[in-house]
């Protein structure tokens, strides 16, 4: 043992001394944020912004490029969102909504966008989080969008029709689901409980390993955590942040059917973003119900080779069958082609709202 001790000691002084450079850095790093912020509240010219999404997907990506490794370009982007959380809190502690309850995705998604020196905050419904955004009440707010094989959420699309806020951020989030159930519980298992989109994405699992056993669909999965924390028969899908949040034991890991499934969240916040280098933007265009609407908006990002990557349509809330069309393209809005887009679908539609420009996920 002593000769194992003896090969350890230089290799753990040298992670003492990294340890203590790191400390160091660190500081340094956190008095210069605190400088970024003296500087920003002494400019009376505009309202200072602390949170700028565009320079930290810039620095995730240079530092990711730089990465030699072993860590991986995951783990680097993790560690330093959380020190570029801790220093942001230093300059301005954040309080960013999201589509509650505790435990859920949404939770997941805003804590790695914004870190753990974030303040969080659970709201009912998709709607609150939009007025708590655009009444001030809170810096940001996180929603989800979009489902990889469930498709769009259609009320967060909706809320963008009565809504000011921009999007300032979009996240990904890959969608592990496990069978949960309480640490002391034991027997049959005679109710699985989770939401309805979860158990949908679970479907062919459940029907190889739990056949005949009940399905109960709830308002969120946290909710059926929560459940199941209270039952000796009952176990829920969900993911590891619910487990950790309820103290449930995990029966199953990764029951969901498609492997690769994955969730798209929005940051929503009221300020315009600048460009990244890589960037998305997210129009609103309402159309005449005439034939050939459709066409004449999508036409210009053909002649100008702008890449789309969704088109939705939804009800204008009008009543009277005309649509309108949410439209996501590779750029930002203040590019050259971006402009000349915009411009010409402006010249053929009734209304043309841009949503935000913002950068693409990092990873």
């Amino acid at each position: 043992m002593s000769g194992d001790d003896d090969k350890l000691k230089p290799v753990r002084e040298r992670i003492d001394a990294i340890d203590r450079e790191l400390l160091r850095l660190f500081n340094e790093r956190a008095e210069c944020a605190l400088k970024v912020g003296e500087i920003k509240q002494g400019d009376q010219s505009e309202d200072p912004v602390y949170y700028r999404p565009e320079r930290e997907a810039q620095i995730l990506t240079r530092l990711m490029n730089e990465n030699d490794g072993p860590l991986s370009d995951t783990d680097v982007a993790g560690l330093f969102r959380e020190i570029i959380s801790c220093c942001l809190n230093l300059e301005l502690p954040l309080t960013v909504a999201y589509f509650g309850p505790e435990g859920t995705y949404t939770e997941a998604a805003t804590v790695k966008q914004f870190g753990h020196f974030a303040g969080t905050r659970p709201l009912a419904s998709i709607d609150e989080v939009f007025r708590e955004v655009e009444s001030g009440s809170a810096h940001y707010g996180v929603v989800p969008v979009e489902n990889s094989t469930e498709g769009m959420v259609n009320h967060t699309l909706d809320c963008f029709l009565e809504s000011s806020v921009k999007i300032c951020a979009e996240v990904e989030l890959p969608i592990h689901h496990a069978l949960l159930r309480a640490e002391d519980a034991d027997g049959d298992i005679t109710q699985i409980l989770s939401h309805a989109q979860s158990l949908a994405q679970c479907r062919s699992w459940l029907d190889r390993n739990y056949p005949g056993v009940e399905r109960v669909a709830v308002a969120s999965n946290a909710e059926a955590a929560r459940q199941a924390a209270e039952s000796t028969d009952a176990a829920a899908i969900a993911g590891e942040m619910a487990a950790e949040r309820y103290g449930l034991r995990i029966l199953s890991a990764h029951i969901e059917d498609q492997p690769d499934n994955k969730t798209r969240f929005l940051v929503l916040g009221r300020q315009d973003v600048g460009p990244s280098g890589r960037d998305k933007t997210s129009i609103l265009v309402s159309v005449r119900n005439e034939p050939g609407a459709l066409l004449r908006v999508l036409e210009p990002f053909d002649r100008f080779g702008i890449s789309l990557t969704r088109i939705e349509t939804r009800p204008a809330r009008s009543g009277d069958w005309s649509y309108v069309f949410f439209i996501d393209f590779d750029g930002h809005e203040r590019d050259d082609n971006a402009r000349q887009v915009l411009e010409a679908i402006r010249s053929v539609a009734f209304e043309v709202r841009s949503l935000g420009s913002y950068p693409q996920t990092v990873v």
